[in-house]
Parts: C-alpha cells; sequence; structure tokens
C-alpha cells in the first residue's frame, strides 16, 4: 500500500481548531475554491481519507476535514481501531444505534457548511460522510448553503438495516427542499456490504424518490489489500472511495470518485 501504510503527518493541510456553539474541533483546511467538507469514516483521518480529501482539493476545492474520532494522520492500527470504534458507538454525539433521529453531531456540520460558505464563497457547499459518517451528509442539507451531499456507504443506524439516521420531519424538510431547489443526493455502496444493504437504499429511494442516485458496485470491484482492522472487523467491500479503492484506470471504484468530483464541481461551478 506504499505511504497509505505510513503516518501522515497532513502537512498540506492548515490546522484549525474551530468552535461553533459550544463545541471545539480540529478541522484540516487546505485548497481554494468552494468549500467542501470531507466527514471522516472510523477510525478517523487516515492516510486513505486524507488521499481523497486531496483529491477533492485538486479538482479545485477548499477541503474541510473535520476531526471527530481517533488520531489524525495515523494509519488505521487494528486495536486503535477497535477501540474507536467501540466509543464512538456509544457515544451520544454520533447516536449509532436507533432511527428515527439524526446524530447531534451533525448541527456541528451544518454550521461548519455555514463557516465554509462564508470563507469561501461561490454558490454553496458540498460534502460526503463515509461509513460511520456517511448519513451525515443528508442531514446537512437544513442548512441552506448545503448543495451537494455524498453519502459513501451509510452505515447508521447499526441495528436497523432500513434506518435512515435522520428524524422524519427533517427528512420531509430535505425532500421539499431537493424539489424545489432541483438538487440530487448521490450515494454508493458495494453490493455485499453488511453495513450498508439494499432495504436501507430502498428506503432512501422511497424517501426521496428521483432526487436520491444511490449506485451499488460489484463486491469484486473492491480492493483485497486492506489494512487489518478492514479485514478483521470490517470484514466486507464498504469503503468505495478509500481502503476498498483500487487507484486504477478502468476500476468502478475511481469511476465512483471522479463521478463524485463531478458531482461537487457541477453543483458548486460559480457560475451554475
Amino acid at each position: 500500500m506504499g505511504k497509505l501504510d505510513e503516518y501522515d503527518p497532513l502537512e498540506d493541510f492548515a490546522p484549525r481548531k474551530i468552535t461553533l456553539g459550544e463545541a471545539t474541533k480540529m478541522v484540516h483546511v487546505s485548497g481554494t475554491g468552494p468549500g467542501v467538507i470531507v466527514i471522516p469514516e472510523v477510525p478517523g483521518i487516515s492516510p486513505h481519507v486524507a488521499r481523497f480529501a486531496r483529491w477533492v482539493r485538486e479538482a479545485g476545492f477548499t477541503v474541510y476535514l473535520p476531526s471527530l474520532y481517533g488520531r489524525d494522520g495515523e494509519p488505521v492500527d487494528l486495536e486503535v481501531g477497535q477501540a474507536v470504534f467501540k466509543r464512538v458507538c456509544v457515544s451520544a454525539e454520533f447516536r449509532a444505534f436507533g432511527a428515527g433521529g439524526s446524530a447531534p453531531v451533525t448541527r456541528w456540520l451544518r454550521a461548519l457548511a455555514r463557516l465554509a460558505h462564508e470563507e469561501c464563497g461561490g454558490p454553496g457547499v458540498g460534502a460526503i460522510g463515509m461509513c460511520f459518517s456517511g448519513n451525515f451528509a443528508l442531514s446537512m442539507m437544513l442548512e441552506p448553503s448545503m448543495l451537494a451531499p455524498v453519502l459513501s456507504g451509510p452505515a447508521l443506524p447499526l441495528d436497523d438495516d432500513a434506518g435512515l439516521h435522520i428524524a422524519q420531519e427533517e427528512l420531509q424538510v430535505v425532500k421539499q427542499r431537493l424539489d424545489k431547489e432541483d438538487l440530487t443526493v448521490m450515494a454508493y455502496r458495494f453490493e455485499g456490504d453488511r453495513f450498508c444493504k439494499p432495504q436501507r437504499f430502498a428506503a432512501y429511494q422511497e424517501a426521496l424518490g428521483d432526487r436520491f442516485i444511490g449506485r451499488v458496485l460489484p463486491d469484486s470491484a473492491a480492493n483485497p489489500d486492506v489494512p487489518e482492522f478492514f479485514r478483521e472487523v470490517v470484514r466486507t467491500p464498504h469503503n468505495v472511495v478509500t481502503v476498498h479503492l483500487i487507484d486504477e484506470e478502468g476500476q468502478p471504484t475511481l469511476h465512483a470518485r471522479d463521478e463524485i468530483l463531478e458531482f461537487f464541481s457541477r453543483r458548486l461551478a460559480c457560475d451554475g
């Protein structure tokens, strides 16, 4: 895996402690252009997550990479990853179990989207949630500046395969906004993903109609060369744009990455 299994000091990002409401979090910021929030997957801002954030930056955006859990820049370690996973599963901030409600952390992320729009300008901002944070980008649509939500392997709630991890009344507001502003939600999963099953995409489709664009990749498209945490704990093709992405021309995961970048470009173009 080359440098992806080594510590990434994130030296090309500016670390900023950002206080929004009552919460202060470290956010790594880099780039120019409209803002895009890359919400890391569990166990944190790994070299794989940072690689994706750099791809977003190179596509012409200012990346905001918030530190929500884990050790920033550390390669994924089995024991550390297991400890982070257990911790976030019981955290009230993330609300891993129980459908019908949004995670409290999404309020902070909506405020971050508002700040990113103020700082970067343009028509609005985009966001991608991955795995544990996958659903968060949808809840962020309650913030008017959020124009381009991407859900990659949305895994929550962990105890309801068809759960959407957003309050019903919030979901209705989001649907009305998607219709009114002619916006769409992009989502990605692997066919055999045990954390994001067909029932979840079907529930999104039922709730959002043709505003939800779900892409399902074959399991054979997933990179088999992954860190031990993903082999031992995740045990399923799951992380479309990070560890399970194969960075080779013609690969379905690379096509998914390019489609996401194009989606951000289309929605956030200053002339759009």
